[in-house]
Parts: structure tokens; C-alpha cells; sequence
């Protein structure tokens, strides 16, 4: 078994006296693609804000590539620095911005020296397939267009590690299917770790190595996707 990447342990986060995620504790190998699968509210989105930092563990431990990032109530190592992707259930392209710029943007404040940074921006346009939109911007693009321009600007900045909120919920079933292929292939090429956000069962099974699903907080059960049902 390959060491995990990131380790959650025994984390528990609360909002008042709601408690949104419950002792949770969870292994994500290099490279592995891991899906959360649970119904709206059962703690997904919080335990991915969790990893990311942009929220506090009240308990437990957060691990990413060896080091501690969030204990004893508090983050230890700020969301800048933990090396991660986020692409948000609404997206958050920002609108002022074309495609391009909101990969440059990016780059800029992660510290990429500027002449690298056109390179890579196209290098991910085209990754992505969406190098003919690099100076729109995101309201004249559809849905699927917008959503290539959200996982492109998370992966940009080649990220250890890709958190993916529920990337296909206001997709057709037709533009699900092509977005899969190009998340596939995307695995591929960042060989990067990926926790990925549904409620789907079949994307699930489509697109982790395993499943851990989720309800009320805690995670209940890990299975392979062969074991789904």
C-alpha cells in the first residue's frame, strides 16, 4: 500500500452547534483519484474548504506530502502554500478577467517568474482544449467552456494535489461524458492526487479508484467502484 499523500485524521469541524464534519479520517495515495459521494449537506464541500484551508479543523489533523498543515484547532500552513488546485462547485471565475487572465492572475501571485508565465497559460489552454477562448471572458463562454476555464486555472499552477466540487453539476449528460474524457486525461498528465466532489453515483464510479461515501458528517464506508452499488 502506498504511503498516503494527504492523511485526514479524526477531524471534526463545527458551526455552532451543528457539527458538519465528524471525526473524519481519510488516505489519499500519489496520484490516487479519491470521490467523497454523498447527498447535499452530508459535509463534502466542508471537508474539501478543510484541506484547502480555507476553513479551521476544530479536531483532528490535516497531513499534505508529510507535513502537518492544520492541528489543535488551527491551520498551521496557509492556503497559499499548501500547493493546491480548488475548482468550486460555482466555479468563482473571476468575471473581470478573460481566460487567459484569470491563469495569469494566478501565476502573478504564486510568484512564476513573468516570462514563464505566458507559456504555461497557453500550455494549459491547450491542455484543456480551450486555447480559442484565451481572451474572452467568462460570461461569453457556455457551460462547458466555463467549466475547462475553472479546472484550467486550478491546474496552472501544477498543484500537488486537485480538489474538485462537484466540476459536473449544471453539465448536460452529453458534455458530462466529453468533460469525464478530458478529466481522465487531465489525471494522466498532472499525476497529481484528486478528491472529487459528487453525488453521482456513476461519475463516481467513473472517474475514482475508490469511494468513500459520506452521510451526516462522517464517512461510513470506502469501497472500490466495482463495489458500488
Amino acid at each position: 500500500m502506498p504511503e498516503a499523500f494527504l492523511r485526514l485524521v479524526e477531524v471534526t469541524k463545527r458551526f455552532g452547534q451543528r457539527i458538519a464534519v465528524d471525526n473524519v479520517s481519510l488516505d489519499v495515495a500519489e496520484g490516487e483519484t479519491v470521490a467523497l459521494l454523498g447527498a447535499s449537506g452530508c459535509g463534502k464541500t466542508t471537508t474539501l474548504r478543510l484541506i484547502a484551508g480555507l476553513e479551521n479543523p476544530d479536531d483532528g489533523e490535516i497531513w499534505i506530502a508529510g507535513e502537518c498543515v492544520a492541528a489543535n484547532g488551527r491551520n498551521l500552513v496557509p492556503p497559499s502554500a499548501r500547493g493546491i488546485g480548488f475548482v468550486f462547485q460555482d466555479l468563482a471565475l473571476w468575471p473581470h478577467l478573460t481566460v487567459a487572465g484569470n491563469l495569469e492572475f494566478v501565476l502573478s501571485s504564486t510568484g512564476v517568474p513573468k516570462r514563464e508565465r505566458a507559456e504555461r497559460v497557453n500550455e494549459t489552454l491547450s491542455l484543456m482544449r480551450i486555447d480559442r477562448f484565451a481572451h474572452s471572458y467568462p460570461n461569453e463562454l457556455s457551460g462547458g467552456e466555463q467549466q475547462r476555464a475553472a479546472i484550467a486555472r486550478a491546474v496552472v499552477g501544477r498543484p500537488c494535489l486537485l480538489l474538485l466540487d462537484e466540476p459536473m453539476s449544471s453539465l448536460d449528460s452529453e458534455l458530462k461524458v466529453e468533460l469525464m474524457a478530458e478529466l481522465k486525461n487531465l489525471q494522466m498528465a498532472l499525476e497529481a492526487p484528486i478528491i472529487y466532489i459528487t453525488h453521482d453515483r456513476a461519475e463516481a464510479q467513473a472517474m475514482a479508484c475508490s469511494v468513500a461515501l459520506m452521510r451526516n458528517g462522517r464517512i461510513t464506508q470506502i469501497v472500490t467502484p466495482h463495489e458500488l452499488r
